[in-house]
């Protein structure tokens, strides 16, 4: 297809909640976690449809070892400089570990994403135990993206990193899960570490997109981690991900030939100092300094 003013424009408008819903069975959804301006702007710019900032900040960003350490406050600090970066991308916020555990603290967190954070969704954990929140989120006015399957903060109770439904009981209740968070007004939901042939059965159960993330090609959209994709974090590589760049290696070198350059007087070089005219070198010789003792 020709591209043409129509077109690019259309390409250009931000995109909202309800625009992400209609994608169900349409083009591919394209998501990505950021942190802070610099990782916002360059995924909005790349053409990312979704941007979430994500409670993995905790463990790419702050170095704790898993998602529970997050809290609201830092999620608010991240989501308002990510949102400094997002133009037309659909910028969601995590609620992290807790801050959500009742009705009323889902809408005080949620409340504070959106208020003070700029997100315009949430995304929270969980299946039919959650609807209730969901949907006061939803009638409070915000968007909510939900996530089942193996999901981080509830890392304690699955004795790991595990891949979830692998049994047809287990699928059912994933199912049973998905089901329960479109009916309380998710307008999506992420599909975490599962089999292929469950991921596509919730798929097909529910009229709102599933976000893949290890679930399979066959979900309405898939999400990775920013620092994952471009190879800035190296502590562990799941299976589900997909390099794109080694940026952390290249960064790596970087910082070392600059070190090696400072110690050997290479830099800064000519092009990087600031010289006085001549007129002024001649009066600042004249001056005279007390040297210390």
């Amino acid at each position: 297809m020709s591209t043409t003013p129509e077109t690019t424009a259309a390409s250009q408008a931000v995109l909202t909640a309800p625009a992400i819903q209609a994608r169900k069975d349409g083009e591919k959804i394209c998501c990505v976690t950021a942190y802070d301006y610099p990782s916002g702007m360059i995924a909005d710019a790349a053409g990312v449809d979704v941007v979430l900032v994500g409670d993995s900040l905790a463990m790419v960003v702050l170095g704790h070892e898993d998602t529970l350490s997050v809290t609201v406050d830092e999620m608010v600090h991240h989501t308002r400089a990510a949102s400094r970066g997002v133009r037309r991308a659909l910028l969601v916020a995590d609620m992290p570990f807790m801050s959500f555990c009742t009705v009323e603290r889902a809408l005080e967190t949620g409340g504070r994403l959106v208020a003070e954070g700029h997100a315009r969704a949430v995304k929270l954990e969980g299946g039919a135990a959650v609807a209730p929140q969901i949907r006061a989120l939803t009638e409070a006015g915000i968007p909510v993206m939900a996530h089942v399957g193996l999901t981080p903060q509830h890392v304690a109770r699955f004795g790991g990193f595990k891949a979830q439904g692998k049994s047809a009981e287990a699928a059912r209740a994933l199912i049973d899960d998905a089901l329960a968070v479109e009916e309380a007004g998710a307008f999506s939901v992420v599909l975490e570490a599962m089999p292929v042939e469950c991921a596509a059965l919730i798929t097909e159960s529910v009229s709102i997109p599933t976000i893949g993330i290890g679930a399979g090609n066959v979900t309405d959209g898939q999400i990775l981690v920013f620092h994952d994709v471009l190879g800035l974090f190296d502590r562990f590589l799941p299976k589900f991900v997909r390099r794109y760049a080694e940026l952390g290696a290249a960064g790596r070198e970087a910082m070392a030939q600059y070190c090696d350059d400072v110690r050997r007087g290479r830099f800064p070089a000519d092009k990087n100092t600031f010289y006085m005219p001549e007129d002024q070198v001649a009066q600042v010789r004249k001056i005279k300094v007390k040297k210390k003792k």
